[in-house]
């Protein structure tokens, strides 16, 4: 089930890469939301191929993306695309290759499918709910994943562009554990702590949206891995409010769920 709904999130997704590389070699301009993120030509052509190629593909889903208006009819939807066309923008205007593209399928509230694209490396995570979670090279092997099974030694993932004093305090609290610091951008952090370079990951801030997590959500659970806010509750999805307004921890087992 969903095999379908995968194959075109995932040809959507490389479709979209092509137009990404290409503006990423010009001299794009930046300009500044309402919200004060940054947004280029890349995000917003990203946006608007996956929305034409999974609008016609799966006419009766709702979409929720970053780069369009949100509108109370997706609420309604069994069905809905979540979609981070560009996650990571600041990471795309500083030239240092670290953002993904993000293609979540929430059905009742509940992501069941989840592709994460990482444009400059040429690979794709993917997972469909209770199948596992895998590995796509660019020339189209696929490799299963699964999270480490480290309980101490454990390397963290800081945020590149978002790291606040709340996530340090967090790793000094827990150093006997965390050993090693990385500093990774956008969802990047998801695939690598569901392949096992990683352990543990902290999102204190409450500045994220459904389409930042969504997808990474389901391909680190099913990878083995947790992702659940403080009081160790999962997310629901297709929220009337898409910010993510607690904080959450990414991490590779119950065991290492460190706050």
């Amino acid at each position: 089930m969903w095999e379908q709904e995968l194959a075109a999130m995932i040809k959507a997704a490389k479709d979209a890469e092509v137009e990404i590389k290409k503006i990423y070699q010009t001299a794009f301009k930046v300009e500044i939301k309402d919200d004060n993120s940054p947004v280029t030509l890349a995000d917003k052509t990203a946006d608007a191929l996956i929305r034409k190629e999974l609008g016609a593909a799966f006419p009766d889903y709702g979409m929720l993306t970053e780069e369009s208006k949100d509108t109370k009819e997706r609420l309604s939807k069994e069905n809905i695309w979540i979609v981070d066309p560009v996650d990571g923008t600041k990471e795309f205007v500083a030239h240092n290759g670290e953002f993904t593209t993000n293609i979540a399928l929430a059905h009742n509230h509940e992501v069941v499918v989840g592709v994460i694209n990482i444009p400059m490396r040429g690979v794709t995570y993917y997972a469909i709910k209770g199948q596992g979670a895998f590995r796509l090279e660019k020339d189209g092997a696929r490799t299963p994943i699964q999270v480490s099974k480290k309980l101490e030694g454990l390397t963290v993932l800081k945020s590149r562009s978002f790291l606040n004093d709340k996530e340090e305090a967090l790793i000094a609290k827990h150093q006997d554990k965390i050993t090693k610091q990385r500093t990774v951008g956008a969802a990047i952090k998801y695939c690598e702590i569901a392949e096992g370079s990683a352990e543990i990951s902290y999102r204190m801030s409450s500045s994220t949206k459904e389409w930042d997590v969504a997808a990474g959500d389901i391909i680190l659970t099913e990878a083995g891995g947790v992702m659940a806010k403080l009081d160790g509750t999962k997310y629901h999805y297709n929220r009337e409010d898409v910010y993510n307004r607690d904080g959450y921890i990414l991490c590779n087992s119950p065991k290492n769920f460190l706050i």
